[in-house]
């Protein structure tokens, strides 16, 4: 019998017969251990989310799901919960992210390098800042999320990683190293790095940015995902983007990659005439919270494009031109033809 959706009087009445059997009871009557990663709160009691979902699941399908049908975190359980309006919350709070940590390395090197605590009014500070911050969902933030005491110990953790610390470093990750050795390396790229993040805070910028969390896995910034969500909405703007290609037409040029001069006209014929990508061109750490120039766009293929972003630090259109002729040259020489483009860096186009 295949898995059926869950409905709001499933869940209740799931719940009615947990209050009524008691916890353990519960959870040994349909084979499930207790949470560890999520649980429903409702009228100021607690529940196994995945336990709950499993039973919700006979009063609508006909049968409870076994636990092994059932993943837990929030990829089925809390997501089917929260879909129907329930409050999830997780019971342990969610990893740092590389954002989080910039904006306590830049705390750290404020401090001389040196740790913080909890009482120390910019640990304070901090913490509600990264209470705000849009980028852990609600129900993966419990009632210690990012609260002074746990700021205090990521300070602890980046600071008895510094090069001069003569200690027992904690068991911090290597995020952590990561982003403190960007800061060692360029101070003032990173400190400019921490002042848009918090600027983009304070202003709302980041608020209405989507998630995208599976293709930003695919990039890499150092400047993390906050100010990456706001480059690709800047790449994004529909008006942006035709008043560059107008400007390039109107001083007579070719509408092709910058990079590699791939044509989406002379391919793909009407179907891809008018069409190509924006690329921001300006670092994030420079980006001003100003109108955007035409001269800091550039016109790219998709292929280009997704290069340009796939790893830090990413290379400039020209830069990546550059690697691309090079590899041509190099196929030359040693009699190999080219993949993607002809002696004049046009796609090869056989006649219609």
């Amino acid at each position: 019998m295949r898995k059926g959706a869950i409905s709001r009087d499933g869940v209740f009445k799931a719940m009615g017969e947990y209050d009524e059997l008691g916890r353990d009871r519960f959870l040994s009557e349909y084979g499930y251990k207790p949470a560890t990663g999520y649980l429903l709160l409702h009228e100021g009691r607690t529940y196994d989310s995945k336990a709950i979902a499993g039973v919700a699941h006979k009063f609508d399908q006909g049968r409870a799901l076994r636990p092994d049908e059932l993943i837990g975190g929030r990829s089925h359980a809390a997501r089917w919960l929260a879909r129907l309006g329930f409050l999830i919350r997780s019971s342990r709070s969610p990893d740092w992210t590389r954002d989080e940590i910039i904006l306590a390395c830049e705390l750290a090197m404020a401090n001389g390098w040196k740790r913080l605590e909890f009482d120390d009014p910019r640990v304070i500070q901090l913490s509600a800042l990264l209470q705000t911050m849009p980028i852990h969902p609600e129900e993966l933030r419990n009632e210690l999320f990012r609260n002074p005491n746990g700021v205090a110990r990521k300070t602890v953790d980046i600071t008895s990683r510094h090069p001069d610390y003569r200690g027992k470093p904690t068991n911090g990750n290597a995020l952590d190293v990561a982003v403190m050795n960007d800061f060692l390396a360029r101070p003032a790229e990173m400190t400019e790095v921490a002042r848009r993040i918090r600027r983009g805070i304070a202003s709302g910028d980041f608020q209405d940015l989507p998630l995208e969390v599976e293709e930003e896995d695919e990039y890499s910034a150092p400047e993390g995902r906050l100010l990456l969500r706001l480059h690709k909405s800047r790449e994004r703007d529909k008006g942006l983007r035709k008043r560059k290609i107008d400007a390039v037409l109107r001083q007579g040029q070719q509408l092709a990659c910058e990079a590699c001069g791939f044509d989406f006209e002379q391919v793909y014929g009407n179907r891809g005439s008018g069409y190509i990508e924006c690329h921001h061109v300006v670092p994030l750490h420079e980006a001003g919270e100003g109108r955007t120039k035409l001269s800091d766009l550039a016109l790219i293929c998709a292929n280009c494009h997704r290069m340009i972003h796939r790893r830090a630090p990413w290379p400039t259109p020209k830069e990546l031109k550059d690697v691309v002729q090079s590899r041509r040259n190099a196929r030359k020489r040693i009699g190999i033809p080219s993949q993607l483009t002809d002696e004049a860096n046009q796609p090869v186009v056989e006649p219609s």
